[in-house]
């Protein structure tokens, strides 16, 4: 299957969710029955801080288990599609990969809106990492923006679905 069939095969459920959850979408508001309570709301962005944290303090499981077993990853700049939490932890935590730390992640919460089933939240960010290789670290950073499709698990937490991000400019310094 092509690249841009992919991407479009997985881009159509994303977006079908987004106009499921989107108030928008529905006659009436983030107070209609079955939308998301307050509390949904707090975990889901407890949810993204937890992320953020386990990032910030080098913690590779910390970070998977923010994501369902199922979870889809879509990186920025159209590359492909890295679906499951194994792949994801590959993607992200290659074994024999050069050492990586992420020193800066600042994550905004813009909007929050969903069901008590499925949510969606999405803002911007900024990443700050070094990388040292042969000897030599370098840093790098980006602005960017990202796009969190959430699930509600059986036991009433929130993880994150579906990870799409794009980047701004990077800077090597």
């Amino acid at each position: 299957m092509q690249k841009s069939r992919v991407t479009l095969w997985l881009a159509a459920p994303v977006m079908s969710l987004l106009f499921l959850v989107s108030p928008s979408s529905a006659s009436g508001s983030k107070d209609q029955v079955g939308g998301l309570t307050p509390e949904d709301e707090k975990a889901i962005k407890a949810t993204i801080e937890q992320y953020r944290a386990a990032w910030l303090s080098n913690n590779s499981k910390g970070v998977l288990r923010t994501f369902t077993d199922d979870a889809v990853l879509l990186p920025a700049h159209g590359a492909g599609a890295v679906a499951g939490i194994a792949a994801i932890e590959k993607y992200w935590f290659t074994p024999g990969g050069p050492p990586t730390i992420i020193t800066e992640l600042t994550i905004t919460v813009d909007q929050v809106e969903g069901n008590q089933s499925v949510a969606f939240a999405r803002g911007l960010d900024g990443v700050a990492w070094t990388v040292t290789e042969h000897g030599v670290t370098r840093r790098h950073s980006h602005p960017g923006t990202y796009l969190n499709v959430m699930r509600k698990l059986a036991d009433g937490s929130w993880r994150i679905q579906a990870h799409m991000w794009d980047d701004g400019p990077e800077r090597v310094e």
